[in-house]
């Protein structure tokens, strides 16, 4: 899976937080909102992030390194 600029500052913002709202997330990065969900949707699709009570929290264990993977991964999307 490959993470755009949107992606990372999402992932970026988390792991400094640990824990926020879309909104809080929205005014963090400076993404516009439907961006901001965008990315989180794609996220917890592939399970680098979990939300309860609509707080959004990386699942560290999971987070891809942004740099250099992309050669190296098999195509999953399509």
């Amino acid at each position: 899976m490959k993470l755009n600029k949107n992606d990372e500052k999402v992932v970026a913002t988390l792991k400094e937080a640990k824990e926020l709202t879309l909104a809080e997330l929205t005014e963090k990065t400076g993404i516009p909102s439907k961006k901001v969900f965008k990315s989180l949707k794609k996220l917890f699709e592939h399970e680098l992030i979990d939300s309860q009570a609509r707080k959004y929290r990386l699942l560290t264990d999971k987070i891809p390194s942004t740099k250099g993977t992309e050669e190296n991964e098999s195509p999953e999307e399509e």
